[in-house]
């Protein structure tokens, strides 16, 4: 079975292209997708696309608009979403995105630290896993493509 997993949260650290290659590396068959990860890119397209803005609220929600046509479209697609809380930011989008799935009834898998628990619990309720790392992940998309596990 072909899934196609949209990826979602922090943008600072390479946590994707772990997923993904470890994924290719099984040949599980799986569509990838998703957010821009160019901060500035992701921050500026609203006004880069429709003009510059005096006050940041405006330039702001511009971009969130803009960058939402993609989530949306891509969540939307995906049969499994993915999302990653990081250490260093607090990741309102993320959050946005987990309920926006968790809405759709997409199935769901949370990856954070033991620190964001208590922060992460109506996130983590709705979620069908919630997992500390990249590893595990792999394994859960492995069993969901394949319905086996290698390891």
């Amino acid at each position: 079975m072909k899934l196609k997993v949209y990826l979602s949260g922090e943008i600072h650290t390479n946590w994707r292209d772990e997923i993904i290659n470890k994924c290719k590396s099984k040949n599980l068959e799986i569509e990838f997708s998703s957010p821009t990860t160019n901060h500035e890119l992701s921050d500026d397209v609203g006004v880069k696309i429709l003009g510059e803005e005096e006050k940041k609220f405006w330039h702001d929600n511009k971009g969130a608009k803009i960058n939402a046509i993609r989530t949306r479209n891509s969540i939307e697609k995906a049969d499994i979403v993915v999302v990653r809380f990081g250490e260093k930011y607090k990741q309102w989008n993320a959050a946005f995105d987990a309920g926006y799935a968790s809405a759709l009834n997409k199935s769901l898998i949370i990856m954070h630290s033991d620190e964001h628990q208590h922060a992460l619990k109506e996130v983590d309720a709705a979620a069908l896993a919630v997992t500390k790392n990249v590893d595990e992940i792999v394994n859960i998309l492995q069993y969901s493509a394949e319905g086996s596990l290698e390891f």
